[in-house]
């Protein structure tokens, strides 16, 4: 009786591992309504700023966490629409109307599931750091400049060039309205909530800040009856409108392919890269499963391939929301999951508390979110340590800014390409025989890198000739020091050309070799190569064949050089 009653009592028992089970539900949940209440402002900023109705912000929320959360790649990482394709997204609404817009995204989800397949996931982590905070920095400058229109409750006059040229003339406007000062007050204090309000932590641990700022400014415009912009409310189901065959068809017009199709590779590449940097800053905050870069880049193309179906924004991992779900205690994908519930909960049954949020309150969020994609704190000493990095990031935000997004980040590629041939090749010439011995350099290389350094005198530290060579002045193979034979002939000046030749270094390298005596034969030794580019070897032939017939066209060199 007793021995049954103990049984009893272990079948109902819970056990160690559904202890923990529970105690990962818990933490997940926890996580997942963080990451919702930081997701809602987020969301409907974004669309506002890109310029389509607040709830497709919702619909790509949605998304990224019922479908991308779910998918394999990585397990704590927060998709959604980003503050970085917000610039993109809207001069594609600018230009080709809000129903291609899906048609755009639809594409762009496609590579993404095809490069995913191909497994070129990971070569996107080959892309250079410098041009990516470029970007991000050029996106910021340009998601800044549009929103303080949007701050004072103005329509921004156009794109990055045009909105930072009309700043001064919206200062004045501002100044003398006050409708715009009250959009302003809003706005500004939204930005000085968000400064402060993480300093304090033990509240910040528990509502995020853009939540308490944008909700403490509806509060403020709705106590007051400040007459200020709202969001305006469509309904969720009215806002979705799958793309059909005539937007596809806007997009071969002619005239609109070029432009389509660097629209749809910029989405392509810019929401990848910045998915999967993202990935990468996510495992560095968590002890958990690591990142498939394959497997979470086809996620995010099939995410993307829905948001283009449903006719919503582009979406990418956000590194706000998936820092916030970590630093919440998310164990499992399954807090990602439960966010992308919260959100569509929310879009289904409180859709009219989004009428009642200031415009001036979003715009403040995205100023502040802009400025964080500014690497501020990273300048000076990427200055001070890797000069043409800085001068990549800079080129690639300037860029970005006087033209767009694709042709700023291809012209960022194009430097980076450049510094990093540059600074890899380096060559440096080595030069034996000459009465000094001395070393010409190419391409930095110090006078150092001689093969031998002799006194005035042609002697050595010891008295002697060069090292391996007798007081008699003949070395192992019979012949004298300082160029001669023994009897007074002068041996060949011997040149070893050593690293990298490419036609980058060729003016320098050809400078040297011709400032060496013209009444000296010439050896030169190419074996110590290791790259030599076609128009390098081509202009060091015509060299050697100068060198080899001498004065008056007679053969001089006796002595073929070297191949490498």
């Amino acid at each position: 009786m007793r021995r049954s009653r103990v049984a009893r009592q272990r079948q109902f028992r819970p056990s160690i591992p559904s202890r923990q089970a529970l105690a990962v539900w818990r933490a997940d949940v926890t996580a997942s309504l963080v990451v919702f209440l930081v997701a809602v402002p987020l969301c409907v900023g974004v669309a506002v700023a890109s310029g389509v109705p607040a709830e497709l912000g919702l619909v790509t929320g949605i998304v990224g966490g019922l479908l991308t959360g779910l998918l394999p790649g990585s397990s704590l990482q927060v998709s959604g629409p980003a503050a970085g394709l917000t610039v993109l997204v809207f001069e594609a609404v600018q230009e080709y109307g809000l129903g291609t817009l899906g048609a755009l995204v639809l594409i762009a989800g496609v590579l993404q599931l095809a490069m995913g397949a191909l497994r070129l996931g990971r070569w996107f982590r080959a892309i250079s750091v410098a041009v990516v905070q470029g970007m991000l920095a050029g996106i910021g400058l340009v998601l800044i400049a549009g929103q303080l229109y949007a701050l004072v409750d103005a329509k921004a006059p156009g794109g990055g060039p045009a909105n930072l040229g009309g700043l001064p003339k919206l200062a004045a406007d501002t100044a003398g309205s006050g409708a715009s000062l009250t959009a302003l007050a809003v706005g500004a204090g939204t930005i000085v909530l968000l400064v402060l309000w993480p300093k304090w932590r033990r509240a910040a641990r528990v509502v995020p800040a853009p939540l308490v700022g944008v909700a403490l400014a509806t509060v403020v415009v709705w106590m007051l009856d400040l007459p200020v912009a709202r969001v305006e409310v469509a309904g969720l189901l009215d806002v979705v409108q799958p793309p059909g065959g005539a937007d596809f068809l806007r997009l071969t017009e002619a005239g609109a392919v070029a432009g389509a199709l660097g629209t749809v590779l910029a989405f392509t590449l810019i929401a990848s890269a910045e998915s999967l940097f993202s990935a990468a800053a996510v495992d560095r905050l968590h002890d958990g499963p690591r990142t498939d870069y394959d497997k979470e880049l086809m996620a995010q193309g099939a995410g993307n391939t829905v948001c283009g179906l449903l006719g919503a924004l582009p979406m990418t991992a956000v590194i706000v929301r998936s820092s916030a779900n970590v630093h919440a205690g998310a164990r499992t994908k399954a807090s990602r999951v439960l966010h992308g519930a919260w959100l569509l909960l929310f879009a289904v049954a409180l859709p009219a508390a989004l009428g009642v949020v200031p415009l001036a309150a979003l715009a403040g969020v995205l100023v502040h979110a802009g400025g964080k994609l500014l690497p501020v704190k990273q300048w000076r000493p990427l200055w001070r340590e890797h000069r043409g990095e800085a001068v990549v990031l800079a080129a690639t935000a300037v860029a970005i800014v006087a033209t767009n997004m694709f042709e700023g980040v291809l012209l960022g590629l194009l430097l980076a390409v450049a510094k990093s041939a540059w600074e890899t090749s380096h060559v440096h010439l080595e030069i034996v025989g000459l009465d000094e011995p001395v070393a010409a350099v190419a391409g930095g290389a110090k006078a150092g890198d001689a093969a031998a350094v002799l006194g005035a005198d042609g002697r050595g530290p010891d008295g002697y000739g060069p090292e391996g060579y007798g007081p008699d002045g003949r070395g192992p193979d019979g012949h004298g020091t300082r160029g001669t034979d023994g009897s007074g002939a002068r041996r060949p000046v011997l040149v070893r050309a050593l690293g990298h030749a490419t036609f980058l270094r060729l003016p320098k390298l050809l400078d040297q070799l011709e400032a060496l005596p013209k009444d000296r034969e010439i050896q030169l030794d190419l074996s110590g190569l290791r790259h030599l580019d076609h128009a390098c070897a081509a202009a060091l032939g015509n060299w050697e064949e100068q060198q080899r017939r001498g004065p008056g066209g007679t053969t001089r060199q006796k002595t073929p050089s070297v191949a490498p």
